[in-house]
């Protein structure tokens, strides 16, 4: 018996020294937890990430070969982060068994050549903490979190939330849509939560430039390394000459290529660059978002033959053939039709 107690006591010590990755040790001593893929994990980068849509069957299913097409072509096209499984991705009705399969199908093709960003975001804290390690099991290397939609937390709630779900030891990209959660996240708020070494960034989808400058100037030494991500099409262009670091988007899923070379202009400074590659882009930004988000982009994606159904699963629906034209307008903008 007295063996047996040793034998655990030397499977735990070598369990605690496990190794990291170089990632993970410079940000934190936080061990993730049993099916880790900390060792894998790539940190986010600078650029253009997809706010990707899931291909549905017109029964409801999830398309998963259409999925498995969709990723190649931002894989083809340099879109540097996926985000997979947020708001855009319809996740709020699918299941956890779902989630997983949708998440195992990405890492299989992705894992290891573009990060992969997890939305893990909703109102309980606990359905929170079980979507991010879900994620942190399956391969992702960061989490988007939303602040609670509809409870409006106050900001000191905000910190304990966030603070939770970074302690799980995945890094933490902070999601502003006051628009769709009630509720804001503060400048203040956002500096305190800087602190924390798995809290690395935040998709700003407000829309308020001057949020951009303001934050920067709070975030003092740390803005260097704190990823600054429009979540705002529309703003991205002057989001990013305006010191931004990227941007999560939804008109990506239709030009990934051309997002990141308006994007990657940003970045470089290049203001003439950027205003010429997102002049055709502007409809796209405008006009997918004639009905609730994905509705319109999904009903482009099929018209221009990267999904086989616009099918939107209930509360949503498809699009109202009224917007036909002008997403269509749009598309002939951006060189897809």
């Amino acid at each position: 018996m007295r063996t047996f107690f040793v034998f655990l006591a030397l499977l735990r010590e070598a369990v605690a020294f496990a190794p990291q990755s170089a990632f993970s040790t410079a940000r934190s001593d936080t061990r993730l937890f049993e099916g880790t893929n900390s060792n894998d994990m790539m940190p986010l980068k600078k650029g253009s990430t997809v706010a990707l849509i899931t291909p549905f069957t017109d029964d409801g299913k999830i398309d998963f070969p259409g999925l498995e097409k969709l990723v190649d072509s931002h894989l083809q096209g340099g879109t540097d982060n996926l985000c997979v499984l947020g708001t855009t991705a319809e996740a709020a009705v699918m299941t956890m068994d779902e989630r997983a399969q949708v998440l195992t199908t990405i890492v299989n093709i992705a894992k290891g050549k573009v990060p992969l960003l997890v939305g893990t975001g909703t109102i309980n804290p606990d359905s929170v903490k079980a979507m991010t390690q879900q994620a942190i099991d399956l391969g992702a290397d960061a989490s988007l979190i939303v602040n609670p939609y509809y409870v409006k937390p106050p900001q000191r709630a905000l910190i304990t939330h966030f603070t939770q779900m970074a302690d799980l030891g995945l890094p933490v990209i902070l999601y502003n849509v006051p628009g769709r959660t009630g509720s804001s996240i503060a400048d203040e708020t956002i500096v305190t939560l800087s602190e924390h070494e798995n809290i690395v960034g935040i998709k700003d989808a407000t829309g308020d430039l001057s949020r951009l400058a303001s934050l920067k100037k709070l975030l003092g030494e740390r803005d260097a390394d704190f990823l600054k991500y429009s979540g705002d099409d529309g703003t991205t262009d002057d989001f990013v000459l305006q010191g931004g670091d990227g941007c999560i988007s939804v008109t990506a899923n239709l030009v990934p290529r051309q997002m990141r070379e308006m994007i990657h202009a940003g970045l470089a400074g290049d203001t003439d660059a950027v205003k010429r590659l997102n002049a055709p882009l502007v409809p796209l930004h405008n006009n997918l978002f004639c009905e609730s988000n994905p509705i319109p982009t999904k009903w482009a994606a099929k018209r221009i033959g990267l999904i086989n159904s616009a099918y939107c699963r209930p509360p949503l629906c498809e699009m109202d053939p009224k917007f036909a034209g002008m997403v269509e307008d749009a598309l002939r903008s951006g060189s897809l039709l």
